[in-house]
């Protein structure tokens, strides 16, 4: 069912977001102990507000009021997604070469299933990734299509 309330509010939402100038970076629809919590997570070049994420919130909260698509209640929650952005279009990994990323795999390369490093290159079908091994660069090659997850990743050095 997330699946499908994800989709819908993906249909409403992204008219608002276009009209503003911003992004759509993701939509969650998870239930939280007995909670369930609609997250729609927006962001542009120069950043969001909170005045603009309460922009998107009160126009979305009307289409979702007009098409009803969640029989129960639930909390909406529209924000940036901080500086951990989730990578989930080629677009966000293209945007993101030259950054510090954190990727996992549904299966091993070269062992591993989680890497963290800085996004080299991406051709569509590979992303590159330099890890730091102790001292030693290691270049590693990811399939796009076996990436589970990824995301920016936030260091301190």
């Amino acid at each position: 069912m997330s699946k499908k309330v994800t989709d819908i509010v993906e249909q409403l939402v992204t008219p608002i977001v276009n009209d503003m100038n911003l992004e759509l970076v993701d939509i969650e629809y998870v239930k939280e102990g007995s909670n369930w919590f609609l997250r729609v997570f927006i962001d542009s070049e120069k950043g969001v507000d909170i005045e603009e994420c309460g922009i998107v919130s009160e126009r979305l909260s009307e289409q979702l009021d007009e098409t009803d698509p969640i029989q129960h209640n639930y909390f909406l929650e529209v924000s940036s997604p901080g500086a951990e952005r989730p990578l989930k279009k080629e677009a966000d990994f293209e945007k993101s070469i030259g950054k510090q990323v954190h990727i996992k795999t549904y299966e091993p390369i070269d062992g591993e299933k989680v890497f963290e490093g800085v996004l080299t290159a991406f051709d569509g079908q590979t992303i590159t990734v330099t890890v730091t091994i102790k001292t030693r660069k290691k270049k590693i090659e990811i399939p796009y299509a076996k990436v589970a997850k990824a995301r920016l990743a936030v260091t301190f050095n």
